[in-house]
C-alpha cells in the first residue's frame, strides 16, 4: 500500500517591505486602522522591478527540498499553482525546474486562483499514490500578484502582495500522510475578481493599454461575505466526514489568509479557539496562490505541527474556486 506524506515545507518573500503606513502616504488617506484591525495586514513584502514569479517559487522550493534532504535530482515531478505566472505560455513550472536543475523531474501549472496550492497539493497525492514512478514531487505555491495590482486603488493595494511556499510531497509506505481533500467551484462568481486582460478573450492591444484597467487585478463585482464564511465551514466539514473525523481530532486549520476578520468568524462558527489556528498576513499580507504553503511553513517552524496530528488546509479564490485537504503530519 502507497501513502503519501508532506515530507519537507519552505517559504520565501522577496525583501522589499511596504507597510500600512506606507500605503497611506501613498493613497493620501490613512488606512491603517481598517487594514491593521480588520483585514489584519500590518505590512507585506512586494517584489523589486527585477524580481518575478519564477525568482519567488525557485527559492520557496530551494527551502522545501534543504527541509526534505533531497536534492533537485531526486524530484519525479514539479506543480506550481499560480495566477501571476512568469509567462503566458510556457509554463512557470518548467523555468522553475531549469533553474533547481531538478532534471528528471516533468511539471506542469495549475490556475485555481487562490485554491491553486490546495488543488495542485490534492493533485500530487493522487500522483505519488496511483503511480510507483513519481516518489518526490514538489508542490509550490507563487504569487506576484503586485505586478498587476493598481497603487491608486485602496480595495486592492492595500491587500495584495507576494510570496512563495512549497512542499516536498513523498510516497510512503507508512500509514496516511494524506487523509482526504475535496474541491469545489462555482462558475457563477468566474467575472467578479481577476486580471481580465491579455488571453483571449480580451488580447492586449492600444485600446486595452490606454484605458488601463482590466490589465490590473480588479474586484468587478462584490463577492457575497457568506462565499468564504459559509463555504469554508461546509468544506471542512465535508472532507472531516469524508475522512471520518470531527473537529476534536484536527490540531490546526490553516485557511486563505485574506482576512482576518473572516478567519475568526468561521474559527467561532466550527467552535474553536483561534490557538487552532495560525495567521501570517500580519506580516506578510494575503499571498494568494502562496498563502497555504506559508502559513503552513510558518507554523511547522513555530512547533505548532507534531508528528501524528492533524492539519487542514481551507482554500478559496476567484473562479469561484475552493480546495480542502487533510493530513497527518
Amino acid at each position: 500500500m502507497r501513502y503519501a506524506k508532506i515530507n519537507g515545507t519552505g517559504a520565501y518573500v522577496p525583501a522589499r517591505v511596504l507597510t500600512n503606513d506606507d500605503l497611506s502616504r501613498m493613497l493620501g488617506e490613512n488606512i491603517n486602522d481598517f487594514v491593521s484591525n480588520i483585514v489584519g495586514i500590518n505590512e507585506r513584502h512586494v517584489c523589486a522591478d527585477d524580481e518575478s514569479t519564477a525568482d519567488l517559487a525557485t527559492e520557496a522550493a530551494r527551502l522545501a527540498l534543504r527541509s526534505s534532504n533531497l536534492a533537485p535530482e531526486d524530484l519525479d515531478l514539479i506543480i506550481l499553482a499560480t495566477d501571476t505566472p512568469e509567462y503566458l505560455s510556457p509554463a512557470t513550472s518548467v523555468v522553475v525546474q531549469d533553474r533547481l536543475g531538478a532534471r528528471n523531474a516533468g511539471t506542469f501549472d495549475v490556475n485555481c486562483a487562490c485554491a491553486g496550492f490546495v488543488t495542485a497539493l490534492d493533485t500530487a497525492t493522487k500522483y505519488v499514490i496511483a503511480d510507483e514512478a513519481y516518489r518526490n514531487v514538489l508542490v509550490v505555491g507563487a504569487y506576484a500578484m503586485s505586478k498587476y495590482v493598481d497603487w491608486t486603488e485602496k480595495k486592492t493595494s492595500t491587500i495584495f502582495a507576494d510570496g512563495a511556499g512549497a512542499v516536498v510531497v513523498q510516497a510512503s509506505e507508512e500509514s496516511p500522510g494524506f487523509l482526504g481533500a475535496k474541491l469545489v467551484a462555482d462558475g457563477r462568481y468566474h467575472d467578479h475578481m481577476g486580471v481580465y486582460a491579455g488571453g483571449t478573450h480580451m488580447p492586449i492591444d492600444e485600446r486595452v493599454l490606454a484605458e488601463n484597467f482590466y490589465t490590473k487585478v480588479r474586484f468587478a463585482k462584490k463577492y457575497p461575505p457568506e462565499v468564504n464564511i459559509e463555504g469554508w465551514q461546509r468544506i471542512v466539514r465535508e472532507v472531516l466526514g469524508k475522512c471520518r473525523l470531527t473537529t476534536d481530532d484536527v490540531s490546526l486549520f490553516l485557511f486563505t489568509q485574506v482576512n482576518l476578520s473572516t478567519i475568526k468568524i468561521v474559527m467561532e462558527a466550527l467552535e474553536l479557539p483561534m490557538s487552532r489556528t495560525h495567521t501570517v498576513m500580519g506580516k506578510w499580507g494575503y499571498t494568494g496562490s502562496a498563502c497555504i504553503p506559508m502559513v503552513l511553513d510558518d507554523a511547522v517552524r513555530e512547533g505548532k505541527l507534531e508528528r501524528g496530528q492533524i492539519v487542514v488546509m481551507c482554500a478559496s479564490g476567484g473562479g469561484l474556486n475552493m480546495a480542502c485537504a487533510a493530513f497527518r503530519w
